[in-house]
């Protein structure tokens, strides 16, 4: 049994906690917000995360977490469900589409909600297993000692009132904007190396909230590209759900979408998203800008910058979130770490890190290469597009899935790929291997347009000079 601390309590941390948790290891977690979770029903409206800047907005978890829990954590799975997260298949939500069930289907169940409730849920039940959790304590500096021939040894961490938290693995769990690599160089170690790029994304969001408890019928893809748009319509909880207008963080014209009047009537121009406004909202709008993708390496040349400690989540490696593989992908990375302690230990300090290593680029790393990819993909076409031109790449992976996107609503097989490669059951490459749905997808794709305005409508809607009287 180890003595692990965990730097940070949000929902991939907390998943991370029960796995090891329930592997026989000694779990304190450190989160620097103080407040206690409320009960879930409650947590929307009066749970306080101000270290979590996107605690609030738009959230969505994938097929393969669902999967990972069932497998790896089935009583989780089962608070989840308890707690009032969404249940539900996206071949049932799709079924004009795919037609009945069939055999396999359920790798589509979904578990997933608002990040406050799911936060809330993963929080309470980690502690029902005995997870120690403090709240209100912050992490100020590592714990270390100095190997004679190899890289800093961490050995536990110095809390802001000045307590050392002594742990044979520190996993840096604080996400996107961890401190942690910056306590690591202070020790003198040159690392973490970062990769870091700006991808460019600003986002537009409202949550809404129907009065019979169902979210709008799903009639369109849950992504739905439009020249130099990008609209993203998403289930939660306790019938609620997010609609966001995504769009490149340069383009200027359209930074008057903050105006939830002209928000409102860009969104109700397009047929597919338009009836997702039809309720009430629970905010105006919310906007979520200077998103970077950040990868930041531990192991290099198959050297580790320091032992004892692990990066997990977006502590590792952020990207979009507009894919909603965050979770998943942080689920991914708690199964290989769980998986590393269990082959090598802690005792083994630069054998952990390499086994860890070799998990995460097996298991993870593809996944999020994939992500990163295609978000410039993404990125390159709203400005191209924004242009008045099209898109045009000799990226075969691109092109064929884009030709999947656009003929999967008259394909059920197709449609099935398109499910597995957006629920990261899939590689995004997986294309390649399957020429007989490449081949229908490009036979069916025909004009890959949605049906919609095009820019120049679009910038009249969202400047018009007298506003909906509905907002």
């Amino acid at each position: 049994m180890a003595r692990i601390v965990m730097v940070g309590g949000g929902i991939v941390g907390m998943t991370a906690a029960t796995m090891l948790q329930r592997d026989g290891h000694d779990v304190t977690v450190l989160e620097r917000d103080a407040q206690p979770p409320v009960a879930p029903r409650d947590a929307w409206d009066s749970w306080e995360r101000r270290g979590v800047n996107q605690f609030r907005l738009p959230h969505l978890v994938l097929s393969r977490y669902t999967q990972i829990l069932r497998s790896e954590l089935p009583e989780l799975a089962a608070a989840f469900e308890a707690g009032g997260a969404l249940c539900w298949n996206f071949v049932d939500a799709y079924s004009n589409i795919c037609g009945p069930r069939r055999d396999g289907d359920d790798r589509f169940d979904v578990i997933t909600g608002r990040r406050p409730t799911m936060e809330a849920i993963a929080a309470h039940h980690a502690l029902s297993i005995g997870v120690d959790v403090r709240r209100g304590t912050a992490v100020r500096g590592l714990a270390h000692r100095n190997g004679h021939e190899g890289p800093v040894d961490i050995t536990g961490v110095i809390t802001d009132t000045g307590e050392n938290v002594d742990a044979d693995l520190v996993v840096d769990s604080s996400g996107r904007r961890s401190s942690v690599p910056g306590m690591v160089r202070d020790l003198g170690v040159a690392g973490p190396v970062e990769e870091r790029d700006d991808v460019g994304f600003v986002y537009y969001a409202r949550h809404f909230r129907s009065a019979d408890g169902n979210f709008p019928r799903l009639i369109g893809p849950v992504l739905q590209p439009y020249g130099s748009i990008v609209i993203v319509t998403l289930p939660a909880d306790a019938g609620t759900w997010s609609v966001v207008i995504c769009a490149d963080a340069a383009d200027a014209q359209l930074r008057c979408l903050t105006d939830p009047a002209r928000w409102k009537a860009v969104v109700q121009a397009y047929p597919l998203a338009a009836h997702w406004t039809d309720a009430e909202p629970l905010t105006g709008v919310d906007v979520m800008a200077k998103i970077e993708d950040v990868r930041r390496h531990y192991v290099i040349d198959g050297h580790p910058v320091v032992t004892g400690l692990l990066p997990l989540g977006d502590a590792w490696a952020c990207t979009n979130p507009t894919m909603g593989r965050g979770i998943s992908i942080g689920a991914l990375q708690a199964v290989a770490l769980r998986d590393a302690l269990r082959s090598t230990g802690t005792d083994d300090r630069h054998g952990l890190m390499r086994a860890w290593h070799e998990l995460i680029e097996d298991r993870v790393e593809g996944h999020v290469d994939d992500t990163i990819t295609l978000s410039r993909h993404r990125l390159t076409q709203l400005r191209t597009e924004r242009g008045g031109n099209a898109y045009r790449t000799d990226d075969p992976v691109w092109n064929l899935s884009e030709a999947v996107r656009a003929s999967a609503l008259r394909d059920p097989d197709v449609f099935r790929h398109m499910l597995d490669v957006i629920n990261l059951l899939h590689r995004d490459r997986a294309i390649l291997d399957h020429s007989e749905i490449a081949e229908r997808a490009v036979a069916l794709a025909g004009s890959s347009a949605l049906p919609g305005p095009g820019r120049e409508e679009l910038l009249e809607l969202a400047h018009a000079a007298t506003k909906p009287a509905v907002v």
